[in-house]
């Protein structure tokens, strides 16, 4: 194995043990300490791939939300209607936070976090990034007349609004939210409110 490949494998280490860690401990939980004893990782060894526990916990976002995007772009590049990407969209996005709890809980309950503000550029610029394809695919059905004419800013928070709220109350487990009910009548209810 070569330094980088020893590398790669250090940080998936260490990030797959920081998500495990918040999940199993929550955000209290969740602190330099409890990930470099779940990895076997030593700090300095953190710290070098990192440059803080901070920068861990951006990488982890950022990894989290690739794996979010990853599922939204995949079903909605598989459509031929604007009805049904959009549905698509919705759906992946649910399916994922239930496939993929750990995941989910980690980018909605790490959103605003203190730990993240140091590295708000770094995850906008991926943001950006990883919703590019997708608003590509709106614009793409607006210039057809296939969805109204809307400010992609405006056309993300439409999209993506009601359908974090859904996970967000679905991964708090206080409130009554059936994600399967939501599933169900979410994305057509989102499609309504774009089509022409």
């Amino acid at each position: 194995m070569s330094k980088q490949q020893r590398g790669a494998a250090t940080v998936d280490q260490l990030l797959t043990a920081a998500l495990r860690v918040y999940a199993e401990s929550g955000q209290q939980g969740f602190t330099v300490q409890a990930v470099t004893a779940a990895s076997g990782v030593s700090l300095g060894s953190l710290y070098h791939h990192f440059g803080s526990f901070d920068g861990l916990a951006a990488a982890l976002y950022i990894r989290c939300m690739g794996g979010l995007f990853d599922a939204m772009t995949e079903a909605v590049t598989r459509c031929r209607t604007a009805r049904t990407g959009v549905r698509a969209l919705v759906k992946a996005y649910l399916e994922f936070t239930r496939d993929h709890r750990d995941a989910a809980l980690f980018l909605h309950a790490s959103a605003y976090s203190g730990y993240l503000a140091g590295h708000a550029t770094e995850i906008s610029t991926a943001k950006e990034a990883q919703l590019g394809p997708l608003m590509a695919w709106m614009g793409a059905r607006m210039t057809k007349g296939e969805i109204r004419p809307i400010p992609a800013a405006v056309v993300e928070v439409m999209v993506m609004g009601p359908t974090a709220e859904t996970a967000k109350r679905w991964l708090a487990s206080t409130y009554e939210m059936d994600l399967d009910q939501a599933v169900k009548h979410l994305p057509e209810a989102i499609w309504r409110s774009l089509q022409p």
